[in-house]
């Protein structure tokens, strides 16, 4: 009988791509997810399959691009600008089978820990949120998994968070939701088991414990990162419900509280670690480690900054979607290991299967990882897609992009416009190649258009009442 190890899948919530130590970050301080990196293989370009969460959340689950199942947008995001977004599924249908599915039919206790929001917009019915829940969706056990996106009542107790019983008043959410994922990994009966950890953090409100908050406003004086020029004014946002505002651009990690977030966010995922440990079960237990889209750098505060990276969560561009991605397991991946071929979010449904040893006649947009990782072999694909039909609370405009190689083109929906840039020499997106290389733009373009249409990408319309920017802003210029 083939061996089936355990997982555990953690997930972070509006992570950005040099938010760890082991990617580049010099203020965010993250050993224990460093030390993953050290025992695995870090990823140089994984993706989410969304610059917002719950479409990348949805691809995780089915191994299928967001566009495949029509969830494109976070659940509850509906905006006009110059177009009116697309619509879009706000649910995981119950005839879609997630890898929780397979891996329960196989044998495995399956654990929801944390953020959910794949249950349908805050105005459907009780009814019908619930039957959407993780439980639905091939978990044994459903712990804060719901409709929300985020702790609505903030990261204090009273979190007033459905399946999640109230911690006592001041109690911190990252440390309650590791305390119940510690105690289901040392209550499990001998199984092979699947943990989907899916902490809030680092989502808004950014909130953080008053000893970690001091610690990083000491440590951002003695770097002199309080005399440096930290935010820059941009544009109005495109999107009406927000057009008298201004996108305020994050230029440097300085923020304590956010530090002092992910600190909490490290500190936990250590004790989950230790818990493995102490329990025999970690050397048996493969780890993933991501995010589901690019850091919150452009609105709501704009907390974190994902230079060299363009812009973040929202966007179309690179700080948008690309993610911190470790993969650890014992004796099968080679520690310290660094990997720079393209992954995306769908292709973690595959490789967990694979190397669970769980057959499946399932259809995939993913591709398994597994010899990529063990082998070192490259993976057979041309390119990955993104289709963001949307406005973003960011600043982002609708839009889908395809890479391939190298290369990287965006078309944005609004006054249908391309943009092209090389990442290998230009990961900031600053020098558009469209009008330069236009025989791999035109290959490119091919590929997104075949592609959507073989996923039936919705496209957003034009806005009949929408008002120029000029026109409302007028007296402003």
């Amino acid at each position: 009988m083939e061996h089936k190890p355990n997982f555990l899948f953690i997930l972070a919530d509006d992570l950005g791509w040099m938010d760890l130590s082991c990617t580049g970050s010099t203020f965010y301080e993250t050993p224990n997810i460093d030390n993953l990196a050290l025992e695995g293989m870090r990823f140089t370009n994984a993706y989410a399959a969304c610059p917002v969460c719950s479409p990348t959340r949805a691809s995780i689950m089915t191994g299928k691009y967001p566009a495949s199942i029509g969830l494109t947008n976070f659940v509850g995001g509906n905006a006009r600008g110059y177009l009116v977004d697309a619509p879009y599924a706000d649910h995981i249908s119950v005839n879609e089978k997630t890898f929780a599915d397979e891996l329960k039919d196989n044998g495995y206790r399956t654990w929801h820990v944390g953020k959910w929001h794949l249950a349908g917009r805050y105005d459907r019915t009780e009814e019908f949120k619930t039957s959407h829940y993780p439980d639905k969706h091939g978990f044994d056990v459903n712990i804060a998994g719901c409709e929300a996106g985020m702790p609505h009542h903030g990261y204090f107790a009273p979190w007033m968070i459905k399946n999640l019983s109230e911690g006592e008043k001041g109690e911190y959410l990252p440390d309650r939701l590791t305390d119940e994922a510690i105690r289901l990994v040392r209550n499990n009966d001998g199984r092979p088991f699947f943990l989907n950890l899916w902490y809030y953090l680092v989502h808004i409100p950014i909130e953080a414990k008053k000893e970690d908050i001091e610690y990083f406003i000491k440590k951002k004086r003695d770097l002199s990162l309080d005399k440096v020029v930290e935010f820059e004014t941009g544009d109005f946002f495109p999107c009406e419900h927000k057009m008298n505002e201004r996108i305020i651009r994050r230029l440097v990690q300085s923020d304590p509280v956010y530090a002092a977030m992910l600190k909490s966010l490290d500190k936990n995922i250590g004790r989950v670690m230790e818990a493995l440990k102490e329990t025999g079960q970690y050397d048996d237990t493969v780890v993933f480690f991501t995010s589901d889209n690019g850091g919150l750098s452009t609105a709501e505060g704009s907390p974190t900054c994902n230079k060299p990276l363009n812009e973040g969560k929202g966007w179309m561009y690179e700080g948008g979607v690309r993610e911190p991605l470790i993969i650890k397991w014992k004796d099968k991946i080679k520690p310290g290991s660094i990997c720079h071929e393209i992954v995306t979010s769908p292709d973690f449904y595959p490789t967990i299967l694979e190397m669970a040893h769980v057959n499946t006649s399932k259809n995939v947009d993913g591709l398994s990882l597994l010899d990529l990782v063990s082998n070192d072999k490259k993976l057979a694909r041309e390119a990955v897609f993104w289709h963001y039909p949307h406005y973003a609370n960011q600043g982002g405009t609708p839009g889908s992009s395809v890479r391939m190689g190298n290369y990287k083109l965006i078309q944005f929906y609004e006054y249908d416009r391309c943009e092209l840039y090389n990442l290998e020499d230009d990961p900031g997106e600053s020098i558009d190649l469209f009008d330069i290389r236009k025989d791999i733009a035109g290959r490119m373009m091919i590929l997104l258009e075949e592609w959507k249409k073989s996923v039936e990408g919705m496209v957003p319309e034009r806005n009949p009442s929408f008002v120029p920017w000029s026109k409302c802003h007028s007296e402003l210029i």
